[in-house]
């Protein structure tokens, strides 16, 4: 089975390495006072994080029961600003926007507009997957869970070269599936997104819409929104940061409204309290039911198996709900977590113990280098043990280093020219239309101004133009943009007989092996 690169992220690390490991079964239940005094030593912990990594700013929510005992803001909002992190900061999400739509289909479940269980064709019928027989068959619940045969993160790239949310769905019927349908986890975005879709055009409303309607508006979620302008609107948000050298720089601003119900939710700590709230309550808040419990219930239950425990006989499994990690450990403690990753800049974790009653939300303005994670991991111990067990910083800097690495590129550095490359063919040899059905059609062209090779690529439904550099004989390189863009990405021709590209492979986009454009008029 080859597991998604997010499985880490999603269940917080916590499945070998467990912060609760000696914790005697059968503890006194955790109390109010026992969670308030250890909220200096998590602010310490909190403090720490941002001095030894640099990472501007978070904030900070805790909840227990039905009261919310700690809100805190730590740092800027945006790096050589002095503007201060609050409680009302808002904040990117990205992936914890998962289970944060995972509660607003169970509202819309509870409601009886839909069922786990429909189908997607019902409440959409232009949805369609690869195979006929999966997209009658494939539900709310399959995609929620992300058992639907996609590959890893299938879409991404469609959304990184500038398509918009209908096409992405759309085209997900030319992603070729990467294992059978409900055999295997594999974490994708899109799926989860044309799922909530689906439930939200069973409403007659968008998405954008019943999530506030269902969910924000109801709990008095203010500055809570799945609109990309309101946040960027808001006259008090964090601005995102990626590491460059040994500095953070505001260098992007990520637009995820494509896959809004997937990572486009921005809120605050106060905002996301009475979340936590609505969690621990089975869907009530204050005594006011907003969710019923059997359907939210649904999304923390176990669905498949995110992440098998390397040895079966020692370590446990993570498993996968609806929009949440679930994980059960020694003595069955039950943990529902996810976190969430912009490499454009953003990460954010949560973590709610059930049992106990607790919850926390950390919210972070810099690219994952697991500080929401290691904050989580902190408070998690100290509130179980009294102490914080290890160096979770470290811990989850290391895996986040491993889970974050560059998807290609990585058997030869295309930005290290080489020493003494085999000369490229003509221009015109390379220069033509080329097409493939997942990605569309792109154009090699030659530059109106002078490049390294004299060529552009012109990619995605704005045709946006990327020179390429020449590496070796018929071997170009351009660097791609968006989320899962790293350094270069090879651009490879294969010519024909008569010295002209038949076809042309996209390195970055290859990944599935569907990365792969025939010539115009030529079969592919």
């Amino acid at each position: 089975m080859k597991l998604s690169r997010r499985s880490a992220l999603l269940t917080a690390g916590f499945g070998v390495m467990s912060p609760w490991r000696a914790l005697a079964q059968g503890a006194a239940p955790l109390t109010r006072d026992g969670v308030e005094r250890v909220l200096p030593e998590l602010d310490k912990a909190a403090g720490e994080a941002l001095k030894r990594t640099g990472v501007p700013g978070l904030a900070i929510a805790v909840v227990h029961k039905d009261q919310v005992l700690h809100l805190k803001g730590f740092g800027v909002r945006a790096a050589g600003k002095s503007e201060p992190v609050d409680a009302d900061t808002v904040f990117q999400l990205a992936s914890m926007s998962k289970p944060i739509a995972s509660t607003v289909v169970a509202a819309l479940v509870g409601d009886g507009t839909v069922a786990w269980d429909d189908p997607i064709v019902r409440h959409d019928p232009s949805f369609a997957m690869h195979d006929a027989w999966v997209t009658r068959a494939i539900t709310l619940r399959d995609m929620f869970c992300h058992r639907s045969g996609l590959p890893d993160h299938g879409g991404d790239l469609l959304e990184d070269i500038g398509y918009g949310r209908d096409e992405v769905l759309h085209r997900l019927r030319y992603v070729r599936p990467d294992s059978s349908f409900r055999a295997h986890y594999a974490y994708t975005n899109f799926g989860l997104t044309a799922a909530a879709v689906a439930a939200a055009k069973a409403s007659g409303k968008s998405w954008e819409d019943v999530s506030a309607e269902r969910l924000y508006r109801p709990l008095g979620m203010t500055r809570t929104s799945s609109r990309f302008a309101d946040f960027k609107a808001s006259d008090n948000h964090a601005v995102g940061h990626v590491r460059r050298g040994g500095d953070w720089v505001a260098k992007y601003m990520r637009d995820p409204d494509a896959q809004s119900p997937a990572g486009g939710v921005s809120s605050s700590v106060r905002d996301l309290a009475q979340w936590l709230r609505l969690q621990l309550g089975r869907g009530t808040v204050a005594g006011s039911e907003i969710v019923k419990a059997a359907a939210l219930d649904e999304t923390h239950r176990p669905q498949i198996v995110s992440a098998p425990a390397e040895n079966p006989m020692e370590g446990r499994p993570s498993f996968y709900g609806l929009g949440w990690g679930i994980g059960y450990e020694p003595y069955g403690r039950i943990r529902w977590s996810h976190s969430g990753a912009f490499n454009l800049g953003a990460a954010t974790c949560v973590n709610i113990l059930p049992v106990e009653q607790v919850g926390i939300a950390v919210l972070t303005n810099g690219q994952p280098i697991g500080v929401p994670e290691a904050i989580c991991a902190t408070f998690i111990a100290l509130v179980l043990t009294g102490k914080r067990e290890r160096d979770f910083l470290t811990m989850f800097g290391e895996l986040m280093a491993k889970e974050m690495a560059p998807t290609y590129g990585t058997t030869i550095d295309y930005a290290k020219p080489q020493a003494s490359p085999s000369p490229s063919l003509a221009a015109e040899s390379y220069a033509g239309d080329y097409r493939n059905d997942l990605y569309g059609a792109i154009t090699v062209a030659k530059a109106d101004t002078k490049t390294d090779a004299g060529l552009v690529l012109k990619l995605g439904p704005r045709q946006d133009a990327f020179p390429l550099r020449h590496f070796d004989r018929d071997t170009f390189t351009y660097q791609p943009v968006g989320e899962n863009a790293y350094g270069p990405s090879a651009v490879t021709f294969t010519i024909g007989a008569d010295q002209a590209a038949a076809s042309v492979t996209i390195e970055n986009l290859n990944g599935n092996r569907q990365g792969t454009f025939a010539r115009a008029g030529q079969a592919g």
